[in-house]
């Protein structure tokens, strides 16, 4: 009878450890596929992110002329301004 119980007892523990083990494995896999997700989207936001920074570059090179261009050009017109002020009361 006594033997009955081990054998019983052996079963379960067989059966409780091989339910665990599976269970472990399917959480230690979710981990994984969770981690390349992650992995993943991070790429995705960088490329956005590089994109985006090569975009505002070329804006403020942009910009940048468009300041020179006007800044010239207020110098003509400050110069021009100065001139015929100097005509007028001269």
């Amino acid at each position: 009878m006594e033997s009955i119980y081990t054998v019983l007892a052996t079963a379960v523990t067989v059966l409780g450890s091989a339910a665990a083990f599976r269970f472990y494995e399917k959480r230690a896999e979710k981990k994984r596929e969770d981690e390349y997700q992650y992995r993943y989207d991070c790429r995705d936001r960088i490329a956005k992110l590089e994109a985006l920074l090569e975009q505002a570059s070329k804006e403020k090179d942009e910009m940048r002329k468009t300041i020179l261009d006007l800044s010239t050009k207020v110098a003509e017109l400050t110069t021009k301004i100065d001139f015929l002020e100097k005509r007028k009361g001269g």
